[in-house]
């Protein structure tokens, strides 16, 4: 897919307000350590994370969606009523009905012409409603558009710590390891039409690639409001998803270089979605991309789902790792599995 008319005019995020170190969680994990006889330091040494960010207890999605949805809109000045398109793209929500980007369009005092709703594609959430607006505006039929999505760690890392240290055993270890580099975080993206504005990143397209034969690999169940009293579990075979997620993504990316005429001059940077150390090393090496022009968050941010790459493409921008001129890749891949690569001039 190619696009000529849509660029990402502003970036924007909210970081949820509490630092939590990896000894931290390793603290409340005590109980199950000493049972497996799992020596202290293991989550930073095998994820390559520090530190996440929580939440407070009771934060509703809405809430931090729309403070990170103002945030953009306030960047790029477009009028509200000229957001034609609200898409909220969290794989938390504040429940199953109604859509959460209702709450975030009242938040935000969208008006009435406003199309509003969800979409649900685990970590690609983000990327797939940046897709859905530049599709309209393509075609002619919106100038602009928000998505927006906020992500919480705290519920099921608690959840999944009581579990363990009540029946602690290595293989619910090794299928808890994930769930704790779970971070917390909101995004806001506006995306509109070439012409509005001053400001803004051009998108030029991109392609997708799915492996649906993986999709038992990591599941979130049986509900993703963060506020249900229904108990949660994340179960993930890392080691496979590893392994099957370097895989896919090596194919889409030399589809994604073909699409955009990039074969002979791959692009400036890139930006991945962050898992954590041993995923990105993979995928750097598995598509041959120098270490030196991709950009981590994931040590002191953790895995943040759906907010992970946009989030890391604001942050990169502001420290000027991003410069203007820059051909600029953005490699998501979530559970299912499914990836989504997007090409942008910075």
């Amino acid at each position: 897919m190619r696009y000529s008319r849509v660029k990402l005019t502003s970036i924007c995020y909210e970081l949820a307000p509490h630092v939590v170190t990896s000894e931290m969680l390793e603290d409340r994990l005590a109980p199950a350590y000493q049972a497996l006889k799992i020596p202290r330091g293991q989550l930073e040494m095998i994820t390559g994370i520090q530190e996440r960010r929580y939440w407070d207890p009771g934060q509703t999605m809405a809430d931090g969606a729309i403070r990170a949805g103002r945030k953009a809109l306030n960047r790029c000045a477009i009028p509200k009523d000229q957001i034609e398109i609200l898409i909220y793209a969290g794989v938390c929500r504040d429940g199953r009905e109604p859509a959460t980007a209702c709450a975030v369009a009242d938040g935000l005092g969208l008006g009435p012409h406003t199309q509003i709703f969800d979409v649900s594609n685990a970590c690609l959430g983000v990327l797939n409603g940046i897709v859905q607006i530049a599709n309209a505006i393509e075609l002619g039929q919106v100038q602009a558009g928000l998505v927006v999505a906020c992500e919480s760690a705290r519920g099921i890392v608690d959840q999944t710590i009581e579990r363990l240290n009540a029946a602690p055993t290595m293989a619910a270890f090794r299928l808890s390891l994930a769930t704790f580099t779970g971070g917390s975080a909101a995004i806001g993206v506006v995306v509109s039409e070439r012409e509005i504005g001053e400001t803004g990143h051009r998108l030029l397209g991109g392609v997708i690639g799915s492996a649906a034969e993986h999709h038992r690999l990591c599941r979130w169940r049986p509900d993703t409001g963060v506020l249900s009293a229904e108990p949660q579990f994340v179960e993930t075979d890392a080691p496979a998803v590893l392994q099957h997620g370097v895989t896919l993504g090596g194919q889409t990316w030399r589809r994604f270089l073909a699409e955009l005429d990039w074969t002979a001059e791959p692009p400036d940077r890139v930006i991945c979605h962050q898992v954590g150390g041993g995923h990105r090393e993979a995928i750097l090496r598995a598509i041959e991309f120098p270490l030196d022009r991709d950009f981590p968050t994931f040590p002191y941010l953790g895995n943040i789902g759906t907010v992970s790459l946009p989030i890391t493409a604001a942050i990169a921008s502001e420290r000027g790792f991003l410069e203007e001129g820059h051909r600029v890749g953005f490699l998501g891949i979530g559970s299912g599995l499914s990836c989504l690569m997007l090409g942008l001039e910075w």
